[in-house]
């Protein structure tokens, strides 16, 4: 898998006494199974941070596959696999987790002769997510600087830009009453990268573009904020999803709309409804053409 590199968190001997076989007596007496499971994720936000919401909480997973070791009835051991796998990454893993290694034991299979072990081994990746990014730029050479962080984007491994909005011209919404007006567009994404890699990439675009944060709301060279990650829903102080204020900012919600006319905001509900609504959807202007991105 491209993109962020990806660390491993490893449980293993998870036991469980299951009713998995072909046999009418493995589904009856049933017979003790093991599972170990590798989960693919970046861990470093929540190292750099020491929290607990921004991994996965062992417990859970431990959880989730007990559960699937001893409910149920499977003829193969290869279905209990995928359930295993399936459950992780749609579940408690979901999003952070991006790949996963599932190996399931059957130490008593009834196979006519001993041995030590039947094992089996799969390995699926999570799939890719849609998300939303928004810039914009108000300090020196802004068409300039919103065309190099979309050619920067495109670039980048893990990441699909698969849609961009017009971009439009705004007052500033909030902040000093001195600075100049913003160019605002956003960009849809497909990608690998969990929640936190996908904020690390919207970082390095500001810093590629020497933002400096000396003000609140104050003047810059370039911002990029994260929209949407798929639906997920997060209420990390340096990621809150969906974007806390996105539902009311039409400079959000008018090139989103034009590119996406049927978009909805996870939580919030119709793109349109809400453009309708915004409170400064009447300052909008039609922004200059930038190469990459759709047509004003």
């Amino acid at each position: 898998m491209t993109g962020a590199q990806l660390d491993r968190i490893e449980v293993t001997g998870i036991r469980g006494w299951g009713h998995h076989g072909v046999l009418a007596a493995e589904k009856e007496l049933g017979q003790e199974f093991s599972a170990d499971v590798t989960l693919w994720l970046s861990t470093g936000p929540a190292g750099r941070a020491d929290r607990l919401s921004r991994t996965v909480n062992y417990a859970d997973v431990v959880a989730d596959v007990h559960a699937e070791i001893s409910t149920g009835s499977h003829d193969l051991l290869e279905t209990l696999a995928e359930r295993i796998a399936a459950r992780i990454l749609s579940g408690v893993g979901d999003p952070l987790v991006r790949r996963v290694d599932v190996v399931v034991h059957k130490p008593a299979a009834p196979v006519g002769l001993p041995v030590g072990d039947v094992r089996l081994a799969i390995s699926r990746e999570g799939a890719q997510v849609s998300a939303v990014l928004a810039l914009g730029s108000n300090l020196g050479d802004r068409e300039g600087y919103l065309a190099r962080a979309l050619e920067r984007l495109t670039a980048e491994p893990g990441i699909d830009v698969s849609w961009t909005g017009p971009v439009v011209e705004t007052q500033p919404v909030g902040g000093p009453d001195d600075q100049g007006p913003f160019l605002n567009t956003v960009i849809g994404v497909h990608t690998s990268l969990g929640p936190f890699d996908l904020l690390a990439v919207a970082q390095r675009l500001e810093r590629d573009a020497h933002r400096e944060r000396l003000v609140r709301w104050g003047p810059r060279t370039l911002d990029v904020d994260v929209i949407t990650y798929g639906p997920h829903r997060s209420e990390d102080p340096e990621l809150t999803l969906p974007h806390p204020r996105a539902h009311q900012r039409a400079f959000v919600l008018a090139p989103w709309h034009a590119a996406q006319p049927e978009a909805e905001l996870p939580g919030h509900g119709s793109i349109a409804e809400l453009l309708a609504r915004a409170g400064d959807r009447d300052g909008l202007r039609p922004g200059p053409a930038i190469t990459g991105y759709a047509a004003p």
